[in-house]
């Protein structure tokens, strides 16, 4: 079996969405799956189109994202190796109602609708897990929403780097710099990119973070911590 769905294999048996499957379904899922490559940037799927399958990530990371008018757009979440997306259209059948990109490159597996109700169907354990993943899901999209409404930018910015650089595996070289523009972390945050530079201009001359072109270092996280719990 090529690696990439040996990985499929491991994350649909190790996360709580397909953990409760009969192993069979579960290999059965994994053969069916459709392994995907994006570049960072691509568009994985748009709000409105009619996709209805699930989508687990084997590497990289994923945006997740509502359009403006203005042509502006609300990051809703950023999603990573291990975690599934696209299930809400999964599960009713209707259009996608959100955009996905892919932040990196990152490969992905794409699980139909009816292969993971037909497993789901002869397994109703694990709708349980299914529930997990939607109840965490809308946990972490109510505290999303919440910073945005009661959080000042600087609370809203540091939240969002140190979550970042949490992010990244322990392994790597230097887990304190990030990959990131300022219209990026501008999306993330519901600010604009000039709010989000008088920020970094600010942090800047206090020694807090480091710039150079599209990587931020953190130079001082204390601080940053500091403004996410003020004493």
């Amino acid at each position: 079996m090529p690696a990439n769905l040996e990985d499929a294999r491991r994350l649909l048996g190790d996360g709580a969405l397909f953990r409760k499957l009969a192993p069979n379904d579960r290999d059965s899922l994994v053969a069916r799956a459709h392994i995907r490559s994006f570049g960072a940037g691509d568009t994985i799927f748009r709000m409105g189109d009619l996709h209805d399958s699930m989508i687990a990530i084997l590497d990289g990371e994923v945006r997740i994202s509502i359009p403006s008018a203005d042509g502006k757009e609300l990051v809703l979440a950023i999603v990573y190796a291990g975690d599934v997306f696209g299930e809400i259209a999964m599960l009713d059948g209707k259009p996608r109602s959100a955009d996905a990109t892919a932040l990196t490159a990152c490969t992905l597996a794409v699980l139909d609708r009816r292969d993971v109700l037909a497993a789901l169907g002869r397994n109703p354990d694990a709708w349980l897990g299914l529930m997990e993943v939607l109840c965490s899901r809308l946990r972490r999209t109510d505290h999303h929403l919440v910073e945005l409404a009661l959080l000042g930018l600087p609370a809203r910015l540091a939240k969002t780097l140190l979550r970042a650089v949490d992010t990244i595996p322990a392994h790597a070289p230097n887990r304190a710099s990030l990959r990131l523009s300022q219209s990026e972390l501008a999306n993330r945050v519901g600010a604009s990119r000039e709010s989000v530079n008088k920020c970094f201009q600010e942090w800047r001359r206090a020694g807090i973070i480091r710039t150079d072109k599209r990587v931020i270092t953190i130079v001082d996280r204390a601080a940053l911590e500091a403004l996410v719990e003020p004493e």
